[in-house]
């Protein structure tokens, strides 16, 4: 591991002084361009007092030397003994001088993967500690000062304290064993299972590193359309070799379980999880899985979804079958993430509702290592959706949050959504679950219900092109993830601060463009895509660009009009009690605002409601020539963000420029699609006209309707 460590060093050098293709993501460590404060920093950081040599310790030593080497133009030296200006950085047991400090009280705070960092002295020398309670503590506060230094931020009186409010902050990868990544835009898996486990790729340790860096502590490396192989010798030695590489860096692997896997692999009649033979096949596949991966984190499972197997082939519940995974992960400390993304073609009611129905019922059924993984939204991951119910209907059970980083109906990766508002927007919802102020935040960090498992994953969006996500912006949303995950009290704002700081630079005009871009960005996408409500009208199967025409496939919930239910009289799909009564699902309160298309707010208004054409909105406007507006808002939107970027063209290295100004013009043209398309087909519903003062559609509505589109990524198996 040492070596590999010391080939990261001399691999990160050689991509300092080349083009800058995002490979560095935001840990580029360039020189600090203050000259007032460089020279501070220098002054305060004379050299490293660092004693310790666990794999922790040395992968915190070889990136703090690393980072300020590129952030101070010069190498910062480890010494034995303490000086003046000096850092001083481990644990009370690893460091001496950390062990003399008076730092018991931060540190019961900071638990055990937070950190201290505070300025001081000792005997008489002014130094700046980095302290924690574990060496990947240690580790994650190193990464937070060269965060401080690559944000040009002051050192000169540190005192943070910081611990995550999330215990289980995971990366979920829909990675296929073919390389094929479901619903991935940024190329294949970077996963090589062919040259593993003899062969560690560079990238592998720099994943590590990149998610360390922002607090995230565990990866699902497997697709949730699990493929019972992983399961198998041949596999398990090589996500061993993954385990090892990911270990120094606090970060647990663990696998999408195959339910049916007693059946394909196991060679059993069955995978009834009530039966003996079954249930003893997973406790010795999972006791096998521990011994390779001491610290394997455990399964996220999905069953009886999209065609999936699951409990419910032998008439038993989720509980039944999460229960029985658990029952053989809890001796070894392993959790359950089971899925609530259920819906079945036969059931007649509004496919929102079925999650509810089926989970709502099994609340506290569940084992104490078991969690239910969520969608943010009650549908799937849509530019916009209200909170899933479930989040203030299971208080005897642990939630966590599924996002999804991969802009499966956000524009894959040719448009620049920064996905913060969206994640905050949920977070910050009240589910009114105990009264007032029961946050969806409160919900998954554990404190309104009192649960020991908190947890918050993103659908990975990573792959094998060079910067990892395929367009430049979507590195800033897998930031996102670790940094709301460890803090969900961190503004969209400072987020995307942090983000651009140390991913362009630290100019002001530089900082304050882009963070205009970036937080006007998914307003811009709701309204060009799925403004006031709509939802669910993008291309069949692979859900690219518009198709809210869409009505032949071969279940109903899966047709973009199931969801939008346009006629002459409206549009909109009806909720409340005369229509399918999901909202009874919420709390009486949330209930009472949603169901009264008066003081619904408008951004949900179709979801909830069938609307009038002529209905008149809090504008002024009719619906009809608010959906006009809207639409052409959001082309608006992309076109000022076009001008924005161009505005700072001389900031930024030309490649990454030129990268972002042509992904800026594909997402203005499609943009404009989805405006020309969605306006003319609603409008054979309306029979209204699009107001003079906008772009008139340069085609038919019969040209958009023909076009297809046999390449778009991210589709198949």
């Amino acid at each position: 591991m040492k070596k590999i460590l010391c080939l990261c060093l001399f691999f990160f050098s050689v991509l300092a002084v080349s083009a800058d293709d995002g490979y560095r993501l935001w840990l580029r460590y360039e020189l600090v361009s203050s000259a007032k404060l460089l020279a501070n920093y220098r002054s305060a950081i004379t050299s490293i007092h660092f004693p310790g040599t666990s794999p922790s310790l040395n992968a915190a030593k070889d990136e703090l030397q690393m980072g300020l080497e590129g952030l101070l133009g010069k190498k910062v030296s480890l010494q034995n003994n303490t000086a003046f200006n000096q850092l001083v950085i481990g644990t009370a047991k690893s460091n001496a001088v950390i062990a003399a400090l008076s730092l018991s009280q931060q540190l019961t705070k900071a638990g055990d993967e937070g950190f201290v960092i505070v300025t001081s002295k000792q005997d008489q020398k002014n130094i700046i500690a980095i302290a924690a309670n574990t060496d990947v503590g240690v580790l994650h506060g190193v990464f937070h000062f060269l965060r401080l230094l690559q944000t040009q931020q002051n050192i000169q009186n540190l005192s943070i304290t910081s611990a995550p409010k999330i215990k289980y902050r995971l990366l979920n990868h829909w990675d296929n064993l073919n390389r094929f990544v479901e619903r991935g835009y940024a190329g294949f898996s970077i996963w090589n299972w062919h040259t593993l486990p003899g062969y560690i790729d560079q990238r592998y340790i720099d994943y590590a590193r990149a998610n360390a860096s922002i607090g995230i502590n565990g990866a699902v490396i497997t697709n949730v359309n699990a493929n019972a192989l992983i399961l198998t010798k041949e596999y398990l030695e090589k996500v061993a070799a993954l385990a090892d590489v990911f270990r120094p860096y606090g970060i647990k692997i663990y696998l999408t379980g195959r339910f049916s896997a007693p059946i394909e692999i196991g060679k059993l009649k069955t995978a009834d999880p009530l039966n003996a033979d079954v249930k003893q096949w997973w406790k010795n596949k999972i006791d096998e899985i521990y011994t390779y991966i001491p610290d394997f984190g455990g399964f996220l499972i999905k069953a009886n979804s999209e065609g999936q197997p699951g409990p419910q082939d032998y008439k038993r519940s989720h509980a039944d079958g999460a229960n029985m995974f658990a029952e053989a992960l809890a001796p070894h400390g392993g959790i359950v993430m089971w899925r609530s993304f259920v819906y079945n073609n036969e059931s007649p009611e509004d496919r929102l509702k079925q999650a509810y129905t089926e989970f709502k019922p099994l609340d506290g059924k569940f084992n104490k290592n078991v969690a239910i993984q969520v969608k943010n939204g009650p549908l799937d991951f849509q530019p916009r959706e209200p909170f899933s119910p479930l989040f203030g209907a299971m208080p005897k059970t642990p939630l966590f949050m599924e996002y999804q980083l991969t802009q499966e109906y956000l524009g894959f990766s040719t448009h620049l959504v920064y996905m913060a508002p969206l994640f905050k927007e949920v977070l910050n919802a009240d589910t009114y679950e105990k009264g007032k102020g029961s946050t969806v935040a409160k919900v998954l960090d554990g404190s309104l219900g009192g649960h020991a498992l908190s947890g918050m994953a993103g659908v990975s969006n990573i792959g094998n092109d060079i910067n990892w996500t395929g367009h430049p912006f979507g590195q800033s949303n897998w930031y996102t993830l670790g940094r709301l995950a460890w803090d969900h009290e961190i503004s969209s704002a400072q987020i995307a601060n942090e983000w651009i700081r140390q991913t362009f630079g630290n100019s002001r005009q530089l900082v304050d463009t882009v963070e205009k871009i970036m937080l006007s960005s998914r307003e811009a996408m709701v309204n060009y895509m799925t403004p006031l409500g709509l939802h669910h009208i993008m291309g069949y199967g692979h859900h690219y660009g518009p198709a809210p025409w869409f009505d032949k496939a071969s279940r109903a919930d899966w047709n973009p009009v199931y969801f939008h239910k346009a006629d002459s009289i409206g549009i909109g799909f009806d909720r409340t009690e005369k229509g399918t009564n999901y909202l009874s699902q919420y709390a009486p309160e949330l209930k009472k605002l949603y169901e009264n298309i008066n003081t619904c707010p408008e951004e949900y208004l179709l979801w909830f409601h069938h609307v009038a054409w002529d209905h008149r909105m809090k504008s002024g406007r009719t619906l009809w020539n608010e959906i006009c507006y809207r639409y052409n808002v959001g082309v608006v939107s992309v076109r000022l963000m076009q001008k924005q970027w161009n505005s700072i063209e001389k900031q930024v290295d030309k490649q990454r420029f030129n990268q972002v100004k042509m992904l800026l013009a594909v997402q203005e043209k499609e943009a404009v699609w989805w405006r020309n398309s969605c306006l003319l087909y609603f409008q054979t519903f309306s029979k209204m006209p699009i107001p003079s003062s906008y772009e008139k559609p340069d085609h038919t509505l019969e040209y958009y309707k023909d076009l297809s589109f046999p390449l778009a990524p991210g589709n198949g198996r």
